[in-house]
Parts: structure tokens; C-alpha cells; sequence
């Protein structure tokens, strides 16, 4: 018997040098049959089956933004009559105190009160939903224009805006951070508020603290705290109503910066005339003998 020992490995084989040299279009025997499907005229998120089928974030920050600076400056509106409606009956217990007043200016009183009251309540549930919504989905879009993670998670910024007593802080903070990274500064830096930031904090403290101090003020007994109710009552309305404009002001804002041109303020162009154009060159015959 005997043994060969050889290699473990085949026969070495110079690797050839690849040319990186223009050799001119690709060319085949027969025509190809394969192409790309005619849809280059469609938008990107309307070719089915892709995973662009889904909104972007940005287009559904405008959308959101729309929704939501329509239903704040309805809010501010309605909230702006309930606090005309209170003034309303403010004045008709001055009036009271010397004179009687007709059943009917009271009952139309009452009724104008409690509409702009609900009205006022409702929409600034439906509000207050679809402006935190705005938030979450504008901190992920000013995120990733900055290759970053947002600040906070989602969890923490609706924790922020509903517990009572530090949502008072954290929501400015949060609003701050929100517009310091809409502005593309690096997160290294202190967030600097603006005007209408702070004017924005200012008037949610606002707001709050006279909530607060209007539920607890009607709880006491007496005529005279039943009218300091009335009057906190239009404090806490128009405030209310400044807060819901604020809110409108700076959802714009934001949503101006960081999605500035929307698809419907597009202006589509057509080409109807040219004038003072030079003549096409004139394609080259086909010869006779090319093959098709």
C-alpha cells in the first residue's frame, strides 16, 4: 500500500484584473422582455404592496396640524362666548342686588352658559387629543431630521401633559424641547424657549391654576362666593380661550418648519408654448439591414 499526501486545497487561480473601462451600453441577442411597470406617474404612496403604501410622518403632520388648528381656534372661539356668556350673568347678579330680574333674560342666561359650556368642554377634549397627537408625530419628525432619538418616549410626554400639578412644569419643558429640535439644534445645547413658547407655558399655568382654584371656589357656601364662581368662571374661559390660540399659533409654526410646502400648495405647471428654441437634431435613418 501506499500513501499520497496532497494539499487541501485545489489549484491556485490568478484572479483576472477587471476592467473599469466604459465598453459602451449593454447590448443583447434578442430583445429583452423584462421592464418596469408603468407607474412612474403616480405618487409614491400609491403604488400598492410597497412599503411606502403608508403615510410618511411628514405628510401626516400636516394633516394633523390642519385638523388641529381648525378644532383649537373653534375651541377658542366657543370658549370666548362661554366667557361672555359668564360675564353675561355676572352682571345680572349686579343687577339683582337692587331690582328683579325677568324670567326670561335669566333662563336665556342659564341656557347660553350651560351650550358654551358643554360645547366648550367637548371640543377641548377632542382638541387636546388630536393636538397631543400632533406632538408625538412632529418629535419624530424633527428626530429624525436630526438623526436622533426624541428626548422622551411617547409614555412620558402623555404622563407630562395629564397628571395633575407637574404637567404644569413638564409640559413646558416638553413644548421646549419639541420646538429646540424642530430649529435643528444639536442636543447638546440647553433648549432656549421662545416668545411664543413662554407665552404658551404662561398661559397653560394660567389656565390651570384658575381651573383649580374656580372648582375649589364653588364648593364654599354663600351669594357672595357663588359670584366670585361666576367671575372665576370667565377668568378660567378666557383664559382658556388665549391657551387654544397660542396652541393654534405654535402648531403652525412648528408644522411651517418642518414641513414647509404641503402637496395642495403645489402649483402644477404645463408647458403650453417655446419660443426661441433651437431645432431638434434629426434622428439618422435605420439602415435597412439592423435587426429590430
Amino acid at each position: 500500500m501506499r500513501w499520497v499526501a496532497t494539499p487541501p486545497y485545489g489549484p491556485v487561480h490568478r484572479r483576472r484584473a477587471v476592467d473599469h473601462r466604459y465598453h459602451g451600453p449593454p447590448s443583447y441577442r434578442v430583445p429583452p422582455r423584462w421592464g418596469f411597470p408603468n407607474v412612474v406617474w403616480r405618487l409614491p404612496t400609491a403604488v400598492p404592496g410597497t412599503p411606502s403604501n403608508a403615510p410618511r410622518p411628514a405628510q401626516r403632520l400636516r394633516v394633523l396640524s390642519r385638523n388641529a388648528t381648525v378644532l383649537l381656534w373653534v375651541l377658542a372661539g366657543f370658549a370666548g362666548l362661554a366667557a361672555l356668556a359668564e360675564g353675561w350673568r355676572y352682571v345680572l347678579l349686579l343687577i339683582s342686588r337692587d331690582s328683579a330680574l325677568d324670567a326670561d333674560v335669566v333662563g336665556a342666561s342659564d341656557a347660553l352658559v350651560l351650550t358654551a359650556s358643554l360645547l366648550t368642554f367637548a371640543l377641548a377634549l377632542f382638541a387636546a387629543g388630536v393636538s397631543l397627537w400632533w406632538l408625538l408625530v412632529a418629535r419624530v419628525v424633527a428626530a429624525d431630521e436630526l438623526g436622533e432619538r426624541p428626548a422622551r418616549p411617547p409614555w412620558q410626554v402623555v404622563a407630562g401633559f395629564f397628571v395633575p400639578g407637574p404637567n404644569l412644569v413638564v409640559a413646558g419643558s416638553i413644548v421646549a424641547e419639541t420646538e429646540h429640535s424642530v430649529l435643528r439644534r444639536p442636543g447638546t445645547e440647553r433648549p432656549r424657549p421662545s416668545r411664543l413658547v413662554l407665552g404658551w407655558w404662561g398661559a397653560w399655568v394660567l389656565n390651570g391654576v384658575l381651573l383649580v382654584v374656580s372648582v375649589v371656589w364653588r364648593l364654599r357656601d354663600g351669594v357672595q362666593a357663588q359670584a366670585d364662581g361666576v367671575f372665576l368662571a370667565v377668568l378660567t374661559d378666557g383664559s382658556a380661550a388665549a391657551l387654544a390660540v397660542l396652541t393654534a399659533l405654535l402648531v403652525r409654526r412648528m408644522t411651517g418648519l418642518l414641513a414647509p410646502v404641503g402637496e395642495d400648495k403645489l402649483r402644477h405647471l404645463r408647458v403650453l408654448s417655446v419660443t426661441g428654441a433651437p431645432e431638434p437634431e434629426l434622428r439618422p435613418a435605420r439602415p435597412a439591414t439592423a435587426p429590430r
